[in-house]
């Protein structure tokens, strides 16, 4: 089966679909012609679904994607400048919440919008783990703890640049500052072998972050947690995670306690002009 079909009644031959093809595996051999797909596009289609949803005509479908299978744009729910400039600087990481759970629907619906992040050749690489009983979480939590006592004993000036000692002496105290009493955390995963790994577990963080605040969720990111799980197989094994992969990064998610009725201010773009 071909790659792509095209309804050449409705064809505009615009090549919009060739010029946004990132793979260039889309060819139109004349201005008359539908297009067609290369001979090498099975090998390196990205299946990122372009070409199907930039279609202003819908006339090209995939083998596997239809023009009537993708969601429509609805321009009345796009935002202003202004809208997208106050929800962008509004973000605010929690780090107290409420004893509150969070459904478990709407744990999935964060997964689901994160999984909409772009990533690299559209590898889509996310594993998820998600920790939903509050027990684990602080479970999870000492066993953090356990890595740091290990990591201020034998690399002291890497501790003190992470201020370990500090969050050791937080928890001894009571005050658990590595997971914040968040009652969930999200773990992204995937293959160590993957090079953009990092860049795209960020990515997919980063939506499911600014996805949150709109469910009324707090989330704040869990670096001491996932740098642990890639650092100490203790934790890596508690949490369950397969051995070829590493941890990409950590959210903690829950009720927030608070709101934010201000935004602060921030430091001026550093920037050099050529």
């Amino acid at each position: 089966m071909s790659l792509f079909t095209v309804d050449p009644e409705k064809c505009n031959r615009d090549g919009i679909c060739v010029a946004e093809c990132p793979s260039r595996v889309i060819l139109m051999a004349s201005p008359k012609d539908v297009p067609t797909p290369a001979p090498d596009a099975e090998e390196h289609c990205l299946q990122c679904g372009h070409c199907v949803s930039v279609c202003p005509e819908g006339a090209l479908s995939l083998s596997w994607l239809k023009p009537d299978e993708c969601s429509s744009l609805d321009p009345g729910l796009l935002l202003t400048q202004n809208q997208a400039e106050q929800f962008l600087a509004s973000r605010r990481s929690i780090r107290t919440f409420r004893k509150k759970p969070v459904e478990h629907e709407m744990l999935l619906k964060l997964l689901e919008i994160a999984c909409q992040a772009p990533s690299a050749k559209n590898e889509q690489p996310w594993h998820w783990l998600v920790v939903e009983d509050a027990a684990e979480v602080r479970r999870l939590a000492g066993l953090v703890m356990d890595w740091v006592r290990l990591i201020i004993q034998q690399r002291p000036e890497m501790a003190e640049q992470m201020k370990l000692p500090r969050v050791l002496e937080a928890w001894e105290k009571g005050d658990e500052r590595i997971c914040r009493g968040a009652p969930h955390v999200i773990v992204v995963h995937g293959s160590k072998d993957w090079p953009f790994g990092s860049e795209d577990g960020a990515l997919a963080l980063s939506h499911l972050d600014l996805y949150a605040p709109t469910m009324g969720l707090g989330t704040c990111w869990g670096g001491y947690l996932y740098t642990a799980a890639n650092n100490y197989p203790p934790l890596f094994e508690a949490m369950g995670l397969p051995s070829g992969h590493r941890a990409y990064g950590a959210m903690m998610v829950g009720y927030p306690r608070f709101k934010y009725p201000r935004i602060p201010r921030r430091n001026p773009p550093r920037v050099v002009w050529k």
